[in-house]
């Protein structure tokens, strides 16, 4: 068995689509772009399909990885764009190589927030926004497979940077979040935006993964 990585983007309103729905859309695509799977053996046999880090239901990524297991002769004999013309709108293969890393050496996550006010941007909102992320302890409740705990999450977010141009109704928000142990997600920073009185809240927010990295913030592939 081969095992090669795929890098692919998932968008638009394929951001929508589950992880479970995910998998069996990219196996139904595989296969009638001719990619021989390598599966298991026993009386249910699966393909060797795994994902770098599941992506929530809403969220859009530009930097998603799969790892398959292919028969040994296939590993060259399709492309990025035959695995592409085979999935929906909004999902698209742009890469294909040899992994030479695990995906547990994925350390890190730099993301791209929009945060949407309806009635405007409030006066000193960038300032009320970068206060609330950047203060020494910011404590949210997670749930784990234990139950619901209380993380301060503010070790495991860095470089963040707010900015309002060219548009009164919007907030962009960059920054990077654990990947591992713990993980947080644009999800847990809404939630400090919300536990804070003195923060503003965005009426609506939507975020985008733009790339993962190691330890040593450098791409992971």
């Amino acid at each position: 068995m081969t095992k090669v990585r795929l890098r692919y983007s998932k968008t638009g309103k394929a951001k929508y689509i589950s992880h479970l729905d995910l998998m069996a859309t990219m196996r139904r695509a595989l296969l009638r772009a001719n990619v021989e799977l390598k599966y298991s053996e026993g009386f249910n046999p699966h393909p060797y399909i795994s994902v770098a880090l599941p992506l929530q239901v809403g969220c859009a990524s530009t930097c998603e990885l799969m790892d398959l297991g292919v028969t040994s002769d296939e590993a060259a004999l399709f492309s990025p764009e035959s695995i592409s013309a085979m999935l929906p709108e909004g999902i698209e293969v742009s890469e294909i190589y040899l992994p030479s890393r695990k995906f547990n050496d994925i350390k890190w996550i730099t993301i791209r927030g929009l945060l949407h006010f309806d009635s405007g941007v409030p006066k000193d909102a960038v300032k009320s926004l970068t206060e609330c992320l950047l203060a020494g302890s910011i404590v949210i409740s997670k749930k784990t497979k234990s139950g619901v705990s209380d993380l301060d999450i503010a070790p495991f977010i860095k470089d963040i940077l707010f900015s309002c141009e060219n548009d009164n109704t919007l907030i962009t928000l960059t920054a990077k979040i654990s990947a591992q142990n713990p993980s947080v997600s644009p999800d847990n920073i809404i939630s400090a935006l919300e536990n804070d009185s003195e923060c503003v809240e965005p009426d609506f927010a939507s975020f985008t993964r733009m790339e993962l990295l190691d330890s040593d913030m450098i791409i992971f592939r």
